[in-house]
Formats: structure tokens, C-alpha cells, sequence
């Protein structure tokens, strides 16, 4: 689901109307990325928790050449789910899974 689909589904909630929907949702996110990057750490309780992290200075390998870089340190946005999050996935592939008529982890 790309950002499109997800306001017109958000507009159900906004009694259809997409452009408020729209709105909210580019509010919402624009705040989130605003007070990461400013080293909040945002936590959404049983949605999850987004930080910004520090990544240390390491080499890295060009695949196509297999030459080695170094690369600077530098910060980077992480998200971890929260339980809730969680919950809802798991419960969501146990539920495909047992529609296809396979457990978690079977092969056919």
C-alpha cells in the first residue's frame, strides 16, 4: 500500500474526505521525522518506538569491484515495533497461513 492508498483508506475515518485525511497523515509524519532527526525518540504506545541511533564509522565493500571504503559515522532513523504491532501481524499471517490450509513454517 503506497501513500495514496493509505490516505483513501485513512478517509474513512474522516467521513471520505481524502483531503483532510491526507492532512493528518502528512502532519503525523512530518512530526515524527521533525523531533527524530532533532533526537526525540517518539514512542507510540503499542504502535512502536522511532530513534534516531548512532552508526559508527566501518569499511564497506563496493559489490561490483569488491574494493573497500571507509564510511563515516553518522545517524540513522530506526523503528521498533511495539507489542500491539506485533500482535497484529503474527495474529494476521496465522490467519493466512491456516486459509491456505498450511501452518507457520510447513511446506507442501
Amino acid at each position: 500500500m503506497n501513500k495514496t492508498a493509505f490516505t483513501k483508506a485513512l478517509a474513512s475515518r474522516f467521513d471520505g474526505n481524502v483531503a483532510e485525511a491526507g492532512r493528518a497523515l502528512d502532519a503525523v509524519l512530518e512530526t515524527i521525522v521533525q523531533q527524530t532527526a532533532a533526537g526525540e525518540k517518539v514512542s507510540l504506545t503499542g504502535f512502536g518506538v522511532f530513534e534516531r541511533v548512532h552508526r559508527s564509522a566501518r569499511m564497506v565493500r563496493n559489490p561490483a569491484t569488491g574494493s573497500r571504503t571507509p564510511k563515516d559515522a553518522m545517524f540513522v532513523p530506526r523503528f521498533r515495533a511495539g507489542l500491539l504491532f506485533k500482535r497484529a501481524v503474527e495474529g494476521a499471517a496465522e490467519s493466512n497461513s491456516s486459509q491456505q490450509g498450511m501452518g507457520v513454517g510447513e511446506r507442501a
